[in-house]
């Protein structure tokens, strides 16, 4: 492992560190510019520490056959948490992950290598730029499609619009799954507008997330589910078991509730997802 653990992203020139987890064994954190963005347990990928990444993994779980491989497009890389998950739990996976800073991948593989015989090909550059140019025997054949972009604390704009999901979707089999990290806060006017934008593209949608960031009375991360095809009907209570509790899991009529409102986002209307108060997310360095 390497003793050199941080590194100058070249795009947003955010400085990222890998740092031991202190408290669990073999783990490690990412932090961006003071905000931590992964958690990997080198000893157990399929472990997941934060809780919006926890959700993600079981709706991943609830995909196709149990421990059957799949196909995954990753939107940004992070430390890869999520593709590390997929190849422990689902071996024999195909995985693609798309990230514009190629030295933050570079520093993730030399501190946090991936484990032996993950089948994932990192290809870099703007998610948008990058996703035009993808093999075209992906179209329409990719079981899950994960967007979770952020610079530093903040989902740039270019990726939240009405045209940059339905470019995405495009890689979905029919009844492939779409799964978006955002954060928002009260009074959550870009959770709801990122709602109603996927369900635009997506028209099965649900968003999970924890009690309290749902009602609007706190910062968090929402995730947001959306697929062509009916989210089967077994998804909501093993969801709901699965946790991290309190969850809360927004579908049907609830879903609508949710996303009425939300202004329909398109590339002439899209801004950046709000920055949290430096409190919330952010560490100090050497934390």
């Amino acid at each position: 492992m390497s003793d050199d653990r941080s590194v100058i992203l070249k795009h947003s020139g955010y400085r990222a560190v890998i740092e031991p987890d202190r408290f669990v064994p073999g783990a490690y954190e990412l932090v961006v510019d003071g905000t931590p963005q992964s958690h990997v347990n080198l000893e157990d990928p399929s472990s997941l520490f934060f809780e919006y990444i926890q959700r993600m993994g079981n709706v991943i779980d609830l995909i196709g056959d149990p421990g059957q491989p799949i196909t995954a497009v990753h939107l940004g890389a992070g430390a890869m948490t999520i593709p590390r998950y997929i190849a422990a739990t689902r071996p024999g996976s195909r995985q693609q992950v798309i990230e514009l800073e190629q030295n933050l991948v570079e520093l993730v593989r030399s501190v946090l290598p991936l484990p032996r015989g993950a089948d994932v090909r990192v290809r870099y550059g703007d998610a948008r730029e990058v996703l035009a140019k993808l093999p075209g025997g992906l179209v329409g054949s990719v079981d899950l499609v994960v967007v979770d972009i952020f610079s530093g604390a903040r989902t740039p704009a270019h990726v939240t619009s009405q045209e940059f999901y339905t470019e995405a979707a495009r890689l979905l089999s029919p009844t492939g799954i779409m799964l978006v990290n955002i954060a928002d806060g009260p009074p959550l006017r870009f959770a709801r507008s990122q709602a109603a934008t996927l369900a635009q593209v997506l028209p099965h949608a649900a968003v999970l997330a924890e009690a309290q960031v749902v009602k609007g009375r706190r910062f968090g991360n929402f995730v947001l589910v959306g697929s062509a095809a009916p989210l089967p009907e077994k998804w909501l209570p093993r969801l709901m078991a699965a946790g991290p509790h309190p969850a809360v899991a927004v579908l049907g009529s609830d879903f609508e509730d949710f996303a009425r409102g939300g202004l329909i986002v398109t590339d002439a209307t899209a801004t950046p997802s709000p920055p949290p108060a430096r409190s919330i997310f952010q560490v100090k360095p050497g934390k």
